[in-house]
């Protein structure tokens, strides 16, 4: 199983379906493992990240290794916190912010990275086209909506995107950093200790 996950993980690095739709090269951007416990399910790289390779390797991911209370070392040990996102490339910059996830990623890849990982056992669900896949019909019709129902959901915690952008959300919001957030850090730690 090990060399077949791999050569999955290999075959993604070396994507480049959405190469047409981009202004700069691919760099498909995930951490995976057989192993993982905890997968952020997340939107696309930003231009941050594109540029050093590393998923939430910006204020969005210290941002959400705080929510999550664990550091650098444990976010980024692919054996314990898996990092996909419904996009794997860097999308580019609309008028107000990064483009949506370039739509080839999740049809071509998602399904068989997600079976390759059967010791999850958390999904944090960022933002809404993640919610729409990781949530399907049991979404709500907003993403505060569905962030707020985030008890309704098991294994699948749904979460706003951690970016320095949605401070005025989380402002309107004081009920997700009192009510969520201690949820989401006691279900991290029993999972991955510390």
């Amino acid at each position: 199983m090990q060399k077949k996950f791999r050569q999955l993980v290999e075959e993604v690095r070396a994507c480049r379906l959405c190469e047409e739709h981009l202004d700069h090269e691919p760099r498909p951007i995930l951490q995976v493992h057989p192993r993982a416990r905890v997968l952020i399910a997340g939107q696309a790289p930003g231009r941050r990240v594109h540029e050093s390779g590393i998923p939430f390797d910006d204020p969005s991911g210290d941002r959400l290794r705080d929510w999550m209370g664990i550091d650098r070392k444990q976010f980024y040990d692919p054996a314990q916190v898996a990092i996909l996102p419904m996009g794997f490339c860097y999308p580019g910059t609309g008028k107000s912010g990064d483009l949506p996830p370039r739509p080839e990623c999740a049809p071509a890849w998602r399904q068989p990275l997600l079976e390759s990982m059967p010791d999850v056992r958390l999904t944090l669900v960022i933002g809404q086209y993640a919610q729409e896949y990781h949530l399907g019909r049991e979404r709500k019709k907003s993403l505060t909506e569905t962030v707020k129902a985030w008890r309704e959901f098991e294994d699948r915690i749904p979460l706003p995107h951690p970016s320095p952008r949605n401070n005025i959300w989380l402002r309107k919001n004081p009920w997700f950093e009192e009510e969520v957030i201690p949820q989401l850090r006691s279900r991290v730690r029993r999972l991955l200790g510390g």
